[in-house]
């Protein structure tokens, strides 16, 4: 269950994310009485089994059983757990069935449940990169959109939502420093790959990281793959993708800030 909203004194809406049908709309009728059977169960984050029946694009809840397979996330777990949740809610379409997303969400739901909070950026990352693949939002990252030239390794790269990925250029990272010695120069430019401090004034990847991901993203088991090299990524590294990777969430949603993450940040402010 992605999200259930109170409907009459005692009934929800439930928004669900099922494995053949996509995201479908419910309504549990009665759930909120103190002796319903879907009191109990109705619980997000939870593998749920259940049976619903009608034509309308809002059916009517027949069944519902828990599946087992792991406890609720606690703490930082449980707000990433909704944030996922939420990126799902404005990025699926109704009735559009995505089985590998699916098989995607369970698997990192589960990894939340077990409460390894160290793993949390990288776990992340990984889920926005496999949903923008899956979702068709996430161009082909071994070449730049725009001119399909294929990138090199050296070279340093950002992902933009309405460019693609494109090949960074000098006066996009002088803008960024602040510096206007070299404001005017449009040459592209080539780094060291080990310098930490440009990647993260400048927000962008060398093109050896954006093959490796797309090599990652590609793979039989492409959760397992992607999240080792995320979390193998140095910190600077991780946050330039994170920052990019937000700027297209944030495109395709329609949104400035997601509520989830407007909430994580107010509570780590705390």
């Amino acid at each position: 269950m992605l999200h259930r909203y109170p409907w009459s004194e005692s009934s929800l809406v439930l928004d669900v994310f099922t494995r053949h049908q996509g995201r479908v709309v419910l309504v549990a009728k009665g759930a909120k009485r103190p002796h319903s059977n879907f009191r109990p169960i109705l619980m997000p984050l939870q593998p749920l089994s259940l049976g619903f029946s009608g034509e309308q694009e809002v059916r009517n809840l027949s069944s519902a059983e828990w599946s087992g397979g792991h406890v609720m996330p606690q703490g930082e777990s449980l707000l990433s757990g909704f944030y996922l949740n939420e990126l799902l809610l404005k990025l699926l379409a109704r009735e559009d069935p995505h089985p590998e997303l699916f098989d995607v969400y369970k698997d990192v739901v589960k990894i939340l449940s077990g409460g390894f909070e160290q793993t949390l950026g990288p776990l992340l990352r990984t889920f926005e990169l496999l949903m923008l693949s899956y979702l068709g939002h996430l161009p082909n990252l071994t070449c730049q959109t725009a001119t399909l030239e294929p990138i090199k390794e050296l070279e340093l790269y950002r992902l933009m939502p309405e460019v693609g990925l494109a090949q960074a250029m000098v006066k996009d990272i002088m803008a960024a420093t602040d510096s206007s010695a070299l404001r005017e120069v449009t040459e592209p430019v080539a780094w060291d790959t080990q310098s930490f401090a440009h990647r993260s004034k400048t927000q962008t990847l060398s093109g050896r990281h954006w093959m490796a991901l797309s090599k990652a993203l590609q793979s039989p088991n492409a959760l397992t793959s992607t999240l080792r090299l995320c979390a193998e990524m140095d910190a600077p590294s991780r946050q330039a993708l994170q920052s990019q990777l937000r700027q297209v969430i944030h495109f395709h949603c329609g949104l400035g800030t997601l509520k989830t993450r407007q909430f994580m940040i107010d509570i780590q402010a705390l």
